[in-house]
């Protein structure tokens, strides 16, 4: 992992995620990842968003040639972050031809400032990772619901979204969470998949369940913990 070489410079990189089909650019310039880039992006984030810290640097480790013990200082000296990585892995699978180094990290820079619409339904208060702690303490009755985006049992459970809020007893919060955005909340609760249900009561996490779940099912769940 070095410095970025300067003829690796945005402008080439934007214009070789374009004509790949990895990003597209509407009328007025507006920049974002196409539907089928991130459902590589969302295989890279499933393989490397979660693992332990340890297996990330020894990821880092083994790509770029950097000393476990190191990589933590490296990653920190150059500002490169887990999402980063990711991105990385994703536009170098993407990508029909090989890519320099150097071009995929700035690649991966472009790729993760251009973040694509959130799966976390509007009615949902919507937590990431610098804002659940702060969430869960005001409010320490809370349903969160985990989602992702291409995920069929996600979309069918969202269908009966109304009816499941409806089951929620009050003064119980209830908020939601980009999977493959909050890999911290995501390692902090042991969320492996998606949807997933928490309960969360007097600020601790009484009751998980992954998996699609019916109305009836998610009031079982909730009767059991309020």
């Amino acid at each position: 992992m070095a410095a970025t070489d300067a003829d690796a410079d945005p402008e080439t990189a934007l214009e070789t995620l374009i004509e790949a089909g990895a990003v597209d650019e509407a009328p007025d310039g507006t920049l974002s990842t196409t539907a089928e880039f991130e459902k590589t992006l969302a295989v890279y984030h499933d393989i490397y968003g979660a693992v332990s810290t340890e297996e990330f640097h020894q990821t880092v480790s083994d790509l770029f040639g950097v000393a476990p013990e190191n990589v933590e200082a490296r990653l920190d000296e150059f500002g490169v972050t887990r999402a980063d990585v990711v991105a990385y892995l994703a536009a170098k699978s993407f990508l029909d031809a090989p890519v320099e180094r150097d071009l995929l990290f700035v690649m991966a820079g472009l790729l993760v400032e251009m973040t694509p619409s959130s799966p976390v339904p509007s009615a949902l208060d919507e937590l990431d990772d610098g804002s659940f702690e702060s969430y869960l303490d005001a409010h320490p009755d809370a349903v969160v619901l985990v989602w992702r985006r291409f995920c069929e049992p996600c979309d069918a459970m969202k269908e009966d979204l109304d009816a499941i809020l409806d089951r929620v007893p009050g003064g119980v919060a209830t908020a939601g969470v980009d999977g493959e955005a909050a890999d911290e909340f995501c390692r902090s609760f042991d969320v492996e998949s998606a949807p997933t249900l928490l309960c969360v009561r007097d600020g601790e996490l009484r009751e998980r369940a992954s998996g699609r779940r019916t109305p009836d099912e998610v009031a079982a769940v909730l009767d059991r913990v309020y």
